[in-house]
């Protein structure tokens, strides 16, 4: 088949759904093609030698990808992430309406549903069959994150009505989230959950910067990666780091990336825990990996909101992946998995102290079995989230779509 892969984040941004899984599609005998944005995410700002412009075609990892104009924006503004969506709509809609009809099939990355709404109108003009990504919940996440009032959360749910009426399949990431499309009026027939699968590299020659190396020695290290937003409630694991800290004398944590909350927590970290926590910059995937390869814990933290209890964010299965003992705060679906994979300490979201005995429950533990608790996780992924079983899952989705549509994905498999 010949697949338009459409996604608002890709690299050089740290996309979780990038380069490789485009290449895993091509590599089984498919043609893919990506459209997505000016790279500007988490930051809001342009990466160098980007510029403002309505379209760009360069190949990323030899994946053919067509950059559309959009204005980067990722801050609290709520003007600024309006105009970052509806720019990004527009220039989708624009190209879809020019190119739409090259492509066997469109698979839409969501969120935001801006995108997946673009194609739903270019596909039914073409009349192509289209395949609907849920990470997010919308309109659910926006209103949870406080960006948004009533009446734009009654607009995003009507435009995520219209996207799923138009889809042909819709992935969602977990099986509460599928439940809840469900309860929303989304037949069974369209719906097919995938997990998420890990970007984790395995060991590979990369050296942590020097500066980073120094900061762990000597130190019980606590790393959390990824992005420093509000949904992520990093200022309950300072708090709770704070507290550990009367019992763990070397600890220490460590937050890798960027993002809106960054300022906030850097002043929180200086009032309640100054020795205890360092604010590093984000750091490439390759080089990320071998810094979770040398923590003691890795931590993943959600605020807790009902919203986050049919969420699994991405960071469980890389966290499963990287083989290290988690500290986690989650509830819900998130954290079934993580107790059935039998790696992780975990805390009901928002409670310091719950999270506080946890670490001081690993920093006392013996490292052997602490080792143990890393293995279960990367077993765990290896059987039942891995990178292979997910493209063949996805594949499946696509063929099942196509079929519905009258494409024959055997005879398009590998066409020009």
């Amino acid at each position: 088949m010949r697949i338009l892969f459409l996604t608002q984040w890709f690299e050089p941004e740290p996309a979780f759904k990038g380069a490789d899984f485009a290449a895993a599609l091509e590599a089984r005998g498919h043609e893919v093609e990506v459209a997505t944005g000016l790279p500007n995410y988490p930051g809001g700002k342009l990466y160098p030698g980007y510029r403002i412009r309505p379209y760009q075609r360069q190949a990323v990892d030899g994946i053919v990808t067509h950059r559309l104009a959009l204005w980067p924006s990722h801050n609290s503004s709520a003007p600024g992430r309006i105009a970052n969506y509806l720019s990004f709509f527009i220039s989708t809609l624009l190209f879809g309406l020019v190119r739409g009809g090259r492509y066997d099939l469109v698979y839409v990355y969501h969120p935001p549903v801006t995108p997946s709404a673009a194609a739903a109108i270019f596909c039914a003009l073409h009349r192509k069959p289209l395949v609907v990504e849920i990470q997010d919940l919308w309109p659910d996440s926006v209103a949870a994150s406080g960006m948004a009032g009533k009446s734009i959360t009654r607009v995003l749910g009507a435009l995520c009505t219209f996207v799923y009426r138009r889809a042909t399949m819709i992935v969602p990431q977990s099986d509460r989230m599928l439940a809840r499309l469900r309860e929303r009026g989304v037949p069974a027939r369209k719906l097919q959950r995938i997990y998420n699968w890990a970007t984790y590299c395995r060991r590979a020659g990369a050296a942590l910067p020097e500066r980073t190396e120094d900061a762990f020695l000597d130190r019980f290290n606590v790393v959390y990666g990824g992005n420093l937003g509000q949904a992520q409630a990093l200022d309950g694991l300072i708090d709770a780091v704070a507290l550990a800290g009367e019992g763990v004398p070397s600890l220490h944590l460590h937050l890798f990336g960027n993002g809106i909350e960054r300022e906030r927590l850097a002043a929180h970290a200086e009032r309640v825990a100054p020795s205890r926590v360092t604010l590093h910059g984000p750091l490439d995937r390759r080089v990320m990996d071998r810094v979770f390869d040398r923590a003691d814990a890795l931590a993943v933290q959600l605020k807790d909101d009902p919203l986050y209890a049919i969420t699994i964010p991405s960071k469980v299965q890389h966290y499963l992946a990287c083989g290290r003992p988690i500290l986690a705060g989650l509830t819900g679906e998130a954290a079934e998995l993580l107790r059935r994979a039998g790696a992780a300490l975990v805390c009901p979201p928002g409670d310091a102290e719950a999270l506080a005995e946890a670490i001081r429950q690993l920093a006392e533990m013996p490292a052997a079995e602490r080792a143990r608790m890393g293995e279960n996780g990367r077993r765990f992924y290896e059987a039942e989230l891995g990178f292979d079983r997910a493209i063949d899952e996805t594949l499946g989705v696509m063929q099942e779509a196509a079929r519905r549509y009258g494409v024959n994905p055997r005879q398009q498999a590998g066409a020009g």
